[in-house]
């Protein structure tokens, strides 16, 4: 599934016109990346969570040539499957009896 795909759901599922459901879409994206530039974790029960990792400098080899290269610290985004996740995509919980999400509406 790509962004596209996800904004084309959402629209259809929630009967909003798509660039209200693409807006919606950056804007949670927009909020994760904040979160995990501040260092914060980002918990969502039942899916999953993020979090940013910290890996410090070392020397690397080039594999093509095999020359040695200094790798400079990074930060790079880490997630981490949800129990009922990995549950549901291993058959623990049909997709029919996953709860669905309430609408606005109550």
């Amino acid at each position: 599934m790509t962004k596209s795909d996800l904004i084309d759901q959402i629209a259809d599922k929630l009967q909003m016109p798509r660039g209200k459901a693409e807006q919606l879409v950056a804007d949670v994206f927009g909020c994760m990346e904040r979160a995990l530039r501040k260092g914060e974790r980002i918990e969502i029960r039942g899916f999953g969570s993020f979090e940013v990792r910290e890996y410090k400098a070392y020397d690397g080899r080039n594999p093509r040539t095999g020359e040695t290269v200094h790798v400079r610290p990074k930060r790079l985004p880490f997630f981490k499957v949800g129990k009922e996740l990995k549950e549901r995509l291993n058959g623990g919980q049909p997709e029919s009896e996953v709860p669905a999400a309430k609408d606005a509406t109550g």
